[in-house]
């Protein structure tokens, strides 16, 4: 049985809940774990998880270790227009990938997920579920998770060239020029839209 209350230390306490929840997403998916289960396999009371986490989509973002709120990023997806969507979510992604804040965490986080097989899950299902789960409806169409994996592909393939291998120019690039390069591209997978020819890049020294 389930020892109630909290353990002998928050810093315990807590790190024992992230452990707990990691094996239990990456096993169950998101769907199917409960906080209760989770709190269970911790030795505490569900009221414990909620109380450093805040809910059931905190923990599971933290035992990702993803850094940054997803509904943040759904807020200012859901009220424009589709023509819309795909510079405002170049400039997002970009844009949490260039933050030293998030941009650090993000690429431990990949890193980590390419080589151990419960952190990819974890990932997987956090992506799935929390980011492209909620940005799929606002494109619309039978095809949406599709074309929206294939939109995602691009800026990751972006990211990881500008920030994991720092390969120039594209690692020293201003993000208004990247933004304004992958934006065609990713119109046309979100929406349909024809990619254009980009304007030209300014001149370099």
């Amino acid at each position: 049985m389930a020892r109630i209350g909290r353990r002998p230390g928050p810093s315990t306490t807590r790190s024992a809940l992230l452990e707990a929840a990691r094996r239990r997403f990456a096993e169950g998916g998101y769907e199917a774990t409960s906080v209760r289960a989770i709190a269970a396999d911790a030795g505490v009371d569900p009221a414990v998880a909620i109380h450093f986490f805040g809910s059931k989509e905190g923990l599971f973002r933290a035992a990702v270790g993803w850094p940054f709120d997803p509904a943040s990023v759904f807020e200012r997806l859901a009220g424009l227009e589709r023509a819309d969507l795909a510079p405002e979510l170049v400039r997002l992604f970009l844009g949490f990938w260039d933050d030293p804040t998030t941009g650090a965490a993000l690429s431990a986080l990949l890193r980590t997920a390419m080589t151990q097989a419960p952190t990819a899950a974890l990932l997987r299902a956090f992506v799935a579920e929390h980011m492209l789960g909620r940005v799929g409806p606002l494109i619309g169409g039978a095809d949406a998770a599709l074309r929206l994996d294939l939109a995602v592909s691009q800026m990751l393939g972006v990211a990881v060239v500008r920030h994991v291998l720092q390969l120039e120019p594209i690692a020293s690039a201003p993000l208004d020029e990247l933004v304004a390069w992958l934006t065609p591209t990713v119109a046309r997978y979100l929406v349909g839209v024809e990619a254009s020819a980009p304007p030209p890049p300014p001149d370099r020294p």
